[in-house]
């Protein structure tokens, strides 16, 4: 279920700070995380056509701020920060607009995973989907980052800003929750 998050890779970044190189530079970052990142993506918004969306709008904002990439984090890291950072913006954004309060947002998700036609999945895997958005937003992502990208906690760490014990504690009650939820719902 992981997906591989490519390899850093020097060179590309290198060209990506070259003004002649840039742009072709950016046309390649977008080939190789375009999957990694839509995944990432789709696990918090889900539904494929805002996924795309989100997608789209964390490259036009990684490609307006690539002269501020200094290289401190791995490419991969202040990718995945922005688009997490618009998944979560698209998200408060559709409960603003939804009218939608945090505990209603997860019965709209609910909603969404149930009339998503871009999935074919088994019951269990739509079990699984239902009972993760029941989850509060940041047990979410640690849960999804941890168990579908096989990330490990120091990764997350890094993309969250957030420490290994409290990624790990928050896995921790995500597991737990996502126990009780097929429990109470067998």
């Amino acid at each position: 279920m992981g997906r591989e998050v490519p390899q850093e890779n020097e060179r590309l970044i290198e060209r990506l700070r070259q003004p002649e190189e840039c742009r072709k530079a950016f046309d390649e970052v977008m080939r190789v995380y375009a999957e990694p990142l839509y995944w990432q993506i789709r696990r918090m918004v889900e539904n494929h056509d805002d996924a795309s969306d989100v997608l789209q709008n964390t490259f036009l904002k990684a490609w307006q701020s690539i002269e501020n990439f200094r290289g401190d984090a791995k490419l991969s890291t202040w990718l995945y920060k922005i688009a997490l950072n618009e998944s979560i913006t698209f998200l408060a954004r559709e409960r603003k607009r939804l009218n939608l309060s945090l505990d209603d947002e997860e019965s709209h998700l609910v909603n969404l995973i149930e009339a998503d036609e871009w999935i074919d999945g088994d019951e269990l895997a739509l079990k699984l989907r239902k009972a993760i958005a029941t989850l509060p937003e940041k047990q979410r992502i640690v849960f999804n980052m941890k168990y579908f990208d096989e990330m490990k906690y120091e990764r997350i760490s890094e993309i969250l800003g957030t420490s290994v014990g409290a990624l790990k504690a928050s896995y921790h009650l995500a597991v737990k929750k996502i126990e009780k939820y097929f429990e109470e719902n067998a």
